[in-house]
């Protein structure tokens, strides 16, 4: 199946989405529940000398209306609102129980200078920046140790205008890690709804050791060409849902990341019980759904459906490497469409950065239960690229009705690779040729329990109504 998707086609489905609580059902479904509570102090950006004309740099006034609000954090929160205009502004720190809302022809624009972007310490998951080994610029959007935070609009925008930040990176001007565009640590109740994001620096939207979290019906937005720009990057967090996305960007739509080498195998936080929903979106040089390469704390109860990728360089992809250590584990994902994409499915075991000389080599990550199911493409390059790392197979690997237009004359490369499989066209390489059925599928992870494949529904219905 085949279809343009084009922004009038995105802002016709992104629903508006006020208010929203969340609560965590079973390990495998995330509930979303329209909240009528209203917060009772609210006050314009303008209302702080705020000028939004794209030219006067306002972060003084977003500080001052954040800290002006505060003062209601125990009162049942606040609301700060941003009408229509340009607000060109640096990096701000947003308050538990706050709703930062943008009005639909408002734009948050990142500022041009590097000072605006205070340097802060790099994550402890980490051990350094992730770019450069010294600390990091913080993210335009940023919030620690916060309670229900809301950031969320009638689709207004907040632009990171990264075209600089990635001119100082190809040519390697930097001295610090690029921001993100939004980054939330140390926080739980988190939403992020019905905006458009657009040209981040580095990494678009952050969540770093964070607990329920949704972002829902957003628009992420870079250039094919853009380096880093990831979508949407869960790390080291649990219970986090995404749905209703549309993601174009330089690299990974979605991924998740829980620490790197040694410093995440210190740090020990997993990502886990994560959701992904209807998601569409297509990238030249990342993936649509990838963990890792920074996985050494682990990831595991991942639960990914109804997924569309277009002229893409890659579907889904496991990344890892001799020294992540950690784990990734349980992983689900099913009805996925592919259209013009160079690998379906690939496991990559040979990312080979790492933080310093001091990961231990023979950290080795263990991969099993992994699960693809329901897979459609049209114009596939090759169907699989499923590696693991010689004396450290990737076990319980299991491909159910999978079926691939495939180009190449090898569709499918494996080595160090145990798992089954089950209506797989074009037929699948041999570590994987033994029958799901009878025997196998308790060893193939959600077949008998937990999330109901939609694929047994119509599987177009939900992307017709994009």
């Amino acid at each position: 199946m085949k279809r343009s998707f084009g922004l009038v086609d995105l802002l016709l489905v992104l629903a508006i989405f006020s208010h929203v609580t969340w609560t965590v059902k079973s390990s495998s479904h995330c509930k979303q529940a329209l909240s009528r509570e209203i917060r009772p102090h609210s006050v314009a950006i303008t209302e702080f000398g705020a000028v939004g004309d794209g030219v006067t740099l306002n972060t003084k006034a977003f500080q001052n209306a954040i800290f002006y609000l505060n003062s209601f954090a125990d009162k049942g929160g606040a609301k700060l609102f941003v009408p229509a205009g340009r607000w060109l502004t640096g990096s701000f720190d947003l308050i538990s129980h706050l709703t930062l809302w943008l009005d639909k022809d408002a734009v948050i624009l990142g500022s041009n200078n590097s000072d605006d972007w205070p340097v802060v310490d790099p994550l402890p998951s980490y051990g350094r920046g992730r770019e450069l080994p010294s600390g990091r610029h913080r993210s335009l959007i940023y919030g620690r140790n916060l309670t229900d935070v809301i950031i969320a609009g009638e689709n207004g925008t907040i632009d990171g205008q990264g075209s600089v930040w990635w001119n100082w990176f190809r040519h390697e001007t930097l001295n610090y890690t690029r921001p993100h565009l939004v980054e939330l640590m140390n926080s739980t109740g988190v939403v992020i709804s019905n905006l458009t994001f657009l040209n981040s620096p580095f990494w678009t939207i952050h969540p770093v050791y964070c607990s329920h979290v949704i972002v829902q019906n957003v628009t992420i937005l870079a250039p094919l060409d853009s380096p880093n720009t990831d979508g949407i990057d869960p790390d080291s967090s649990d219970d986090v849902c995404i749905e209703d996305c549309y993601i174009s960007t330089g690299d990974d739509l979605i991924a998740i990341k829980s620490g790197w080498d040694e410093y995440g195998i210190s740090f020990g936080r997993p990502s886990t019980n994560i959701i992904i929903r209807r998601l569409i979106g297509h990238n030249r040089n990342g993936s649509g759904i990838a963990i890792g390469s920074e996985m050494s704390g682990g990831v595991s109860e991942v639960y990914a459906e109804n997924l569309y990728f277009f002229d893409s360089s890659t579907a889904i992809i496991i990344k890892t490497a001799r020294g992540r250590g950690g784990y990734v584990r349980n992983i689900y994902i099913s009805n996925v469409t592919l259209a013009g994409v160079d690998t379906a499915i690939w496991f990559d075991s040979n990312f080979r950065q790492h933080p310093d000389e001091l990961y231990d080599p023979n950290a080795l990550p263990v991969i099993e239960r992994i699960t693809v199911k329901d897979v459609v493409g049209d114009n596939v390059k090759v169907a699989g690229l499923l590696k693991g790392i010689e004396g450290d197979t990737f076990h319980h690997v299991c491909l159910l009705n999978v079926s691939l237009n495939v180009t190449s004359e090898s569709p499918w490369n494996c080595s160090y690779i145990q798992g089954y499989s089950a209506s797989v066209s074009p037929e699948t390489c041999q570590p994987l040729k033994e029958s799901v059925y009878p025997k196998h599928s308790s060893d193939c992870y959600h077949l008998s329990d937990h999330l109901q494949s939609s694929g047994n529904q119509n599987r177009g219905s939900w992307l017709l109504s994009w």
